[in-house]
């Protein structure tokens, strides 16, 4: 009832935005995610699959090193119209730039959000005969952090000063794409690798199960005043065995980071109108998103929530996901109307010998 009312109304708003449209040239836009086998670069393929493609935009997903690039890109490269910043990079951005730093200010200031995602796991990986233990333990060793415009290399940093009070010694750092901090892990050239990545991961489950076996993560120690030093930032999350059936054999307690969907705070008529129709479509189509996409599309939540200070939404198309917000919650109280003015059910008598013999009783 309330999927059919919603892809009613849903479905005739986009076709008569369409048919204002018709005319129109398809757009040519891009959205820059990250590394080839990472999660984001999967959640902005079912964007363009599911939410681009319904409505006529022609979206180009494009592989990136990370959050810290998609910010720069989606600042100053022509066709890309959308982005997905890691909470702790946008931050960083605005933190500068209240700080005084006028290219952090120059970059960011434009950038809109257009509603949060889903939470990124820290995944801090070392040998399967390293004497490390838990995150505490990684003071002073050797450590990639990801590379230089990453999203991970700036949870990576942050953490660490989080948690010590102090930068990692320069020495100490390693700036490694995910693939070959692996590798160097491996064959003992580091001794940490921090991978920021949304489970589960293709880079874990698509690695040969002899090199994962020589690998492990480390866990978060609840009770370390280290630990409650970096949830200031960060979030208690865990990794579970089952986004990774063989190569963990339990849970692993970790933190996490919240993933965005960004864009620029355009005012041309063209883009808005573009941007407007893949809010529409977002809408129209977040179960499908949630039923065929990453898995990591389960635990968004079509929201949007109240920003922190410096952070603002995209004035557009926050006016489209809240008119859409609006109509699920109408279609939803009309669904559980019609279901209390059914009543319950009354039950049914205890089965007769005739219909339990034609497998009628359940």
């Amino acid at each position: 009832m309330l999927k059919r009312l919603l892809a009613g109304w849903l479905g005739l708003a986009l076709m008569v935005v369409s048919s204002l449209g018709g005319a129109a040239e398809p757009a040519h836009y891009k959205i820059v995610t990250g590394p080839e086998r990472g999660t984001y670069i999967q959640i902005g393929q079912d964007l363009s699959k599911w939410v681009a493609q319904p409505v006529g935009i022609d979206l180009d997903v494009v592989a990136s090193k990370g959050s810290a690039e998609n910010v720069q890109r989606m600042r100053f490269e022509p066709g890309v119209k959308l982005a997905l910043v890691q909470s702790d990079v946008y931050q960083a951005y605005i933190d500068m730039a209240n700080a005084g730093n006028p290219d952090a200010g120059t970059t960011i200031r434009p950038l809109r959000l257009i509603m949060p995602l889903y939470d990124e796991e820290i995944n801090v990986v070392v040998r399967a005969d390293s004497p490390l233990k838990t995150l505490t333990d990684i003071k002073d060793k050797t450590i990639s952090v990801g590379l230089i415009g990453s999203g991970t290399a700036q949870s990576a940093t942050t953490l660490y000063h989080l948690m010590f009070g102090q930068s990692i010694p320069e020495q100490n750092v390693v700036h490694l794409s995910n693939e070959d901090a692996l590798a160097a892990l491996i064959v003992k050239k580091v001794d940490v690798a921090i991978i920021v990545v949304g489970q589960p991961a293709k880079l874990f489950n698509d690695m040969n199960p002899e090199l994962l076996q020589q690998i492990r993560l480390l866990r978060v120690d609840p009770a370390a005043p280290e630990t409650a030093r970096a949830k200031q930032t960060y979030f208690p999350a865990t990794i579970r065995a089952t986004s990774y059936p063989t190569w963990l054999k339990e849970d692993v307690p970790t933190l996490t980071v919240k993933a965005f969907l960004v864009t620029y705070d355009y005012g041309l008529r063209d883009t808005v109108g573009n941007l407007n129709r893949f809010a529409d479509s977002l809408c129209a189509n977040f179960d499908n998103l949630q039923e065929h996409g990453h898995p990591k599309w389960k635990q968004v939540k079509l929201e949007l929530p109240t920003l922190v200070r410096g952070w603002k939404y995209y004035g557009p198309v926050e006016k489209h996901l809240r008119a859409c917000l609006t109509n699920r919650s109408a279609a939803m109280s009309a669904t559980a109307a019609t279901a209390a003015t059914q009543g319950t059910p009354k039950p049914r008598p205890t089965c007769t010998e005739q219909e339990r013999l034609l497998l009628l009783c359940k």
